[in-house]
């Protein structure tokens, strides 16, 4: 399934995608930077893997896949259940973290995120459910942390504590800070 779908993945996408890293995608975030987009939008997704809902995500899946008993086996994925004391106990929502399909499932769960992020002509970065926006101004940053909050709540929920709009230098896009970048004199810029 993972080499069928995803080359239907956002480029801005870098997480459990083959042949993309974490380096990648913090290499793009520096160039935006760069660029000039020197504010970032840092959002964190409340316990994603334990939230997605297991009905949206179905269907999602049906509409990538006609196969009924291929849907049958990734809703029996989904609902295997967590072992806690010896004793398996049901779920209803979330994907199994550590499990072969938990990846694909996330990518497919915030792949519409990522769309709309692209929809709006927003320069972004996703690894996982680490995702940063950059943007020019911190009004932006504001504007963009809102409109995008009331997007995902319909679907997931945003850490409010954990997220910001905030210069990329004061934040950590997966463990890495990225450096505050400063201007050269006939007005090229340059990392310090």
């Amino acid at each position: 399934m993972q080499s069928r779908w995803d080359r239907t993945f956002s480029d801005h996408s870098y997480g459990f995608r083959p042949g993309r890293s974490a380096h990648e995608a913090v290499t793009k975030a520096q160039q935006y930077i760069a660029e000039g987009y020197r504010w970032c939008v840092d959002l964190d997704l409340e316990k994603f893997f334990d939230r997605v809902s297991h009905d949206k995500l179905m269907a999602r899946m049906k509409a990538r896949v006609g196969d009924q008993r291929m849907l049958k086996l990734i809703r029996a994925f989904l609902r295997a259940g967590v072992m806690e004391g010896g004793l398996v106990s049901p779920v209803d929502e979330g994907t199994p973290q550590g499990g072969p399909l938990s990846p694909l499932l996330s990518n497919i769960v915030l792949d519409e995120f990522d769309r709309e992020l692209e929809r709006r002509g927003l320069r972004f970065a996703r690894y996982a459910d680490d995702s940063n926006i950059y943007v020019r101004s911190r009004r932006a940053g504001e504007r963009v942390m809102g409109s995008i909050t009331r997007f995902i709540t319909t679907k997931l929920k945003v850490n409010e504590q954990k997220s910001a709009v905030a210069r990329p230098w004061e934040r950590k896009f997966l463990a890495s800070v990225s450096r505050r970048a400063g201007s050269q004199s006939g007005g090229s810029r340059r990392k310090r």
